[in-house]
This record gives C-alpha cells, sequence and structure tokens, in this order.
C-alpha cells in the first residue's frame, strides 16, 4: 500500500456530490487505500505474550483477535499504536515493581516482533516516518503506553519508555493510580496528582503526547491547566450520544479543540451507544467480577482460568453491538462541537473494540464508505484518518 503524501496530507479535488462518484465497493476500497491511515489505540502486544500468536498470520476466529498483518493489508490500515498496557494494582513498591516487569515484557514483544519481520514491518518513531514507511510499502508500528502506573515514581522512566518508542501515555486506565483519578473508579478530589503534573510536564519536554482517555473528568481539566502541549484522547466519544463517564461531555470537546488537541473516536461497542440491561448477563459478570475481583494479584494460571471464563460469558450472553453508522454519529457529533480538525479513529481492537458491521481491522474500509456516503469531502476523511492525530504529534515534537 505505497502512498503518495505530500506534507502528511493527501491532496484530492473535491467535486460535489463525493458520494456519487463511488458506485461500488471496489471504488471506495480503492479510494480508501490512498488514504494514509492510522488507528491510534489497539491491545494487541497482549497477545504477543499471553497466546501462541503470530502477527503476521491470519488469525480470523482465533481468541477473539481483531488485528493482524494481513488484515491490517486487508482493511487498508498503514500505521497503528499497540499499547503496552498494565492493569491497575496497589500503589506500592511491589505492586509498581510488578507493573513495570510487566511493561518491559509488552515494550520487547512489540520490538521482537518489528525485528523478525522488519521486510514488512517497521517502527515509527516520529511523524514522517509514516510516510516514509508507507512509501517502502510497509506496515507501521507505534507504541504507546496505557496506564501510568508503570512509572510507579520514578520520574526517570518516562524518558525510558520514551527512548524505548512510546510516544504517547494513557495516564490511567480503570483505576486511580498515582497520576491522577480514572474515570470510571471513585473520586479522590485529587485529579491529577503534584507527581503526575511532573510527568505531564517532562513528557512536554521530551514531546510525548499525554493521553487523556480512561482519566476523570477533574484530572482531564488539570491536565490542560498545565500541559503546554497539544492532548489526545486515543479512544474516546462523545459523552452526548453515549452517557458513560469513558466518553467527553460537550465542554470537554470545545476544551480539548482550545487546547489544540484531537480525540479518536473508539469502536467499543459500550461507547458507542447504549443498550437496555441483560439481566442474564449482568448476572453471570457480577458472579465473574466477584470471583476474581483484582486481576492484578492473581496469578498466570488464574488469569488464564478467569479470561476463559469471561470467553465463556461473552459467548454465552452475546452483547449487542453498535454500528459503523452509530460512530459515525459520533463524528459528526465531534465535528459538530469541536470542529473537523479535532476528530481521528482509535479502535480499541482487542481491548474490547467491535461493531456489528466492523469486528476487526479487515472492514475498517466501512467508515470511510460511510463518511463518504455522509458527504464528507475527502480532505476531511484524510484528516479523520490520521492528519488531525499526526498535526498533533508535530505539535507535541515542537
Amino acid at each position: 500500500m505505497i502512498k503518495n503524501i505530500l506534507c502528511l496530507v493527501v491532496s484530492f479535488t473535491f467535486i460535489s456530490g463525493v458520494w456519487a462518484q463511488f458506485t461500488d465497493v471496489s471504488s471506495i476500497a480503492d479510494f480508501h487505500r490512498k488514504l494514509l491511515t492510522l488507528d491510534s489505540h489497539t491491545d494487541t502486544p497482549l497477545r504477543l505474550v499471553r497466546e501462541e500468536f503470530d502477527f503476521m498470520a491470519d488469525n480470523r476466529g482465533k481468541w477473539g483477535s481483531k488485528v493482524d498483518f494481513p488484515r491490517m493489508e486487508e482493511g487498508g490500515l498503514d500505521a497503528v499504536f499497540m499499547a503496552v498496557f498494565t492493569p491497575q494494582g496497589r500503589t506500592d513498591s511491589l505492586g509498581y515493581a510488578k507493573a513495570y516487569a510487566q511493561a518491559l515484557n509488552l515494550f520487547d514483544a512489540i520490538h521482537q516482533m518489528v525485528t523478525s519481520h522488519s521486510d514488512k514491518l517497521a517502527l515509527a518513531m516520529h511523524p514522517a516516518q509514516l510516510m516514509e514507511n508507507a512509501e517502502k510499502g510497509k506496515l507501521s508500528i507505534v507504541i504507546g503506553v496505557e496506564n501510568g502506573y508503570p512509572l510507579g515514581l520514578d520520574i526517570g522512566r518516562v524518558k525510558q519508555f520514551y527512548d524505548m518508542g512510546a510516544r504517547y501515555i494513557t495516564l490511567s486506565h480503570t483505576r486511580n493510580n498515582q497520576l491522577c483519578d480514572a474515570s470510571t473508579d471513585q473520586s479522590s478530589a485529587l485529579g491529577l496528582t503534584p507527581f503526575g503534573k511532573e510527568v505531564v510536564a517532562e513528557m512536554n519536554r521530551l514531546g510525548m503526547m499525554i493521553d487523556v482517555s480512561h482519566i476523570s473528568d477533574e484530572a482531564f481539566y488539570d491536565v490542560l491547566k498545565v500541559t503546554s502541549k497539544p492532548v489526545i484522547a486515543s479512544h474516546s466519544n462523545a459523552r452526548a450520544l453515549c452517557n458513560h463517564p469513558r466518553n467527553l461531555t460537550d465542554d470537554m470537546l470545545k476544551a480539548l479543540a482550545a487546547n489544540g488537541g484531537v480525540i479518536q473516536v473508539c469502536l467499543l461497542s459500550g461507547y458507542v451507544k447504549s443498550f437496555p440491561l441483560d439481566p442474564a448477563r449482568d448476572s453471570a459478570l457480577k458472579a465473574w467480577e466477584s470471583r476474581y475481583p483484582d486481576m492484578s494479584r492473581l496469578d498466570e494460571p488464574t488469569i488464564a482460568e478467569a479470561r476463559a471464563e469471561r470467553r465463556q460469558i461473552e459467548e454465552r450472553f452475546p452483547r449487542p453491538l453498535a454500528t459503523v453508522s452509530d460512530l459515525v454519529d459520533h463524528i459528526d457529533h465531534i465535528v459538530k462541537v469541536a470542529g473537523i480538525d479535532h476528530v481521528g479513529i482509535g479502535s480499541d481492537f482487542d481491548g474490547g473494540g467491535g461493531l456489528s458491521d466492523c469486528r476487526d481491522v479487515s472492514e475498517i474500509w466501512k467508515i470511510t464508505r460511510e463518511l463518504l456516503r455522509r458527504g464528507y469531502s475527502p480532505d476531511d476523511i484524510q484528516k479523520i484518518w490520521s492528519g488531525n492525530f499526526l498535526r498533533v504529534w508535530e505539535a507535541n515534537l515542537r
């Protein structure tokens, strides 16, 4: 998928009635492949270390896999951020040490994968490398850190992770940590902690993007007060359309736009659309959560057992899934509130992402189809697929 790209954005000639130009799937696919496409968040590295998983093989139908090399090519995805994710555990020396070791293991797995397949994959350390890699016919792998927990209380680890390729840090995950409160935990009234403010300043100094997905509303506004650079929300949606604390309110979207940042819409169905509660599914999940209340304290065999039980619940009580149309409703809303320059795409594939008609990376071209159907211009579609995110990344390097 070699791209002819100039200054980060593909130049298109806009003709009124764009949708009328695309009469069949093949013409839409051809248009999609001319874009430079970037997904700002996947959790695929967890598969690299936990399962007999070959990224270069087609893993369709195995372990719930959503992303691999063949399907990236099939779907027309040029660049993917892979998350070094650690679940939140105890905020003490033992907890920090365990998370740090887990993070290093994931960094190593990503680097080994790229090194082993350097004819087809390449790391991207700065925006221009995405285009350089595409021109060489290689898919770009970029690293993000999901959850600042493995930093512990060592500010030096921010630079260590940056030097290992991480280009953003999601400050928290589902629970409060030493940096800030999480959106899905009880508020500690701290928002961004004093150490969290140090981390933000160090990330600004290094040119490392600050990811505000997962953090509490108070922490979000604290970050915007402290940061000197534009921020990202790597995988979040509009709370006005789906009332979940993981999503951003309209006021937050406006503040993000004023900061110059970007929100990357997420394909995790529960953040896209609210569905009526299924009592049987809810009961099964609560029973599972009572058996495994803190995954961070479990040994590997028990974690494997817990994951197997969770998969059984998902198979027995499948959750309803939102659609690509529902997702693009969020893009429409964000464009209306924040502007076309402040929205992109971060699927959360392999971390829960997937829609009824876009279940894995091979189907992401359907998002482009829906954008075309709604009358988005080619230039605006390019902004959504990578231009806006790359602008923010570039701004962090200045």
